[in-house]
């Protein structure tokens, strides 16, 4: 990503192109795109049944692929210097393939697990969503695959029930405990509005979110401290909340109301459950909130509910790192309207709402920022709502 611009690369496309004719000495029967997203509210309400509120960057990862004879699958990464090959037996194995390549074979096994005839087929991937940044480039790949995968072999896949399947991968095959809200975004969004999803149901409604008339942009800032989504901390936040629903005898703690709130609290037993309980309730609240300002054309002013979200997972839900909280302090003295961690925690990505005029002023700040406290430069890119996954001409 680069200060101040958009950062789509229009050449990732021949890329995973090339990348398949290289590999293959053939060319590929199609080109699937699935884009990069960020939660522009909404975060750790995923799993707790309640509302997110995500848009598709331009960034994107695409699979070039093509039939192959068999229940057998070749996959080739421009990150990877060997392809990896997996068969029936590996795909109907959950963790049995490692590494990047897992998250392929996980579409497999969830696609074979529901039922499907899932196609042999050889596949060369190419991505602009940075690794680790938590910008879900897992998702990206595993949305990319499924739709790849569903074309070749005919499949009938409705897009409403794709996300599920793809989240299967991850959580069944893979085992990092993603609630919906990932693989919903990267195969739903549309350009130019934000995804209002309500993850118990999954049901959707594409909200208007024109930054371009309101004269506004979002700056992501991804802040160089790798994000982490395995690493214990998010399953732990995740059974927290569990054990707090259960506590409070509610499915989910997406059925506490915010008006009930502090009643709710006074039955927990312990400061860091009530805190927990606390972010995930507010949170769900200000997405509601951030919807209403949307339908309402009042773009500048959901700048004050980013922030306080930031300060919720900040304070409440422990999960930012100083890269982070100095990136969103910084974007706020720049005078950002509004800023905010997004993603699953402990680095990762932050995004401002900024005039558009200043954002290249938003960035330069940040960046001096950083330097001012030893940290790794931060990367920039200004993001405009992008589509959902689809496939390339």
């Amino acid at each position: 990503m680069t200060p101040g611009r958009p950062a789509a690369a229009p050449d990732v496309a021949d890329r995973a192109t090339a990348g398949f004719s290289r590999g293959y000495d053939a060319q590929p029967a199609g080109r699937w795109a699935a884009p990069g997203r960020v939660n522009l509210i909404g975060e750790h309400t995923d799993y707790n049944d309640g509302f997110v509120l995500p848009f598709a960057l331009p960034l994107r990862t695409v699979v070039a692929a093509g039939p192959q004879p068999g229940e057998r699958w070749t996959v080739r990464s421009e990150i990877a210097d060997r392809p990896v090959d997996f068969g029936a037996a590996e795909a109907d194995s959950p963790g049995r393939v490692t590494g990047w390549g897992g998250y392929v074979a996980g579409v497999v096994w969830a696609l074979r697990e529901a039922g499907y005839a899932v196609p042999g087929a050889r596949l060369a991937i190419a991505s602009d969503v940075p690794l680790g940044s938590g910008l879900s480039s897992s998702a990206a790949l595993e949305a990319a695959v499924l739709t790849a995968l569903a074309d070749l072999g005919g499949l009938d896949l409705p897009a409403a029930h794709r996300p599920r399947l793809a989240q299967r991968a991850e959580n069944g095959y893979v085992g990092a405990p993603t609630g919906i809200m990932d693989q919903s975004a990267v195969l739903r969004c549309r350009a130019g509005h934000a995804l209002f999803l309500d993850c118990r149901d999954e049901s959707v409604e594409h909200i208007p979110f024109d930054l371009d008339a309101a004269g506004l942009a979002i700056l992501v800032i991804d802040s160089r401290a790798p994000h982490q989504h395995a690493d214990g901390e998010y399953a732990s936040r995740r059974a927290a909340c569990e054990r707090a629903a259960d506590l409070l005898g509610v499915p989910a703690l997406r059925d506490v109301p915010v008006a009930d709130l502090d009643a709710a609290l006074d039955r927990l037993p312990d400061d860091e459950t009530r805190r927990r309980v606390r972010h995930v309730v507010t949170e769900n609240q200000r997405v509601r909130d951030t919807v209403e300002l949307l339908r309402a054309g009042r773009v500048p002013e959901i700048g004050p509910l980013l922030t306080a979200s930031h300060a919720s997972m900040r304070d409440d839900f422990e999960i930012t790192v100083p890269e982070v909280d100095t990136a969103v302090e910084a974007a706020l003295a720049a005078g950002a309207l509004g800023a905010r961690m997004t993603g699953g925690g402990f680095g990762g990505c932050v995004l401002a709402l900024v005039e558009a005029a200043h954002s290249d002023a938003v960035a330069t700040a940040v960046r001096a920022a950083y330097a001012a406290r030893g940290f790794t430069a931060p990367t920039t890119l200004t993001a405009l709502p992008a589509p959902g996954t689809t496939r390339l001409p």
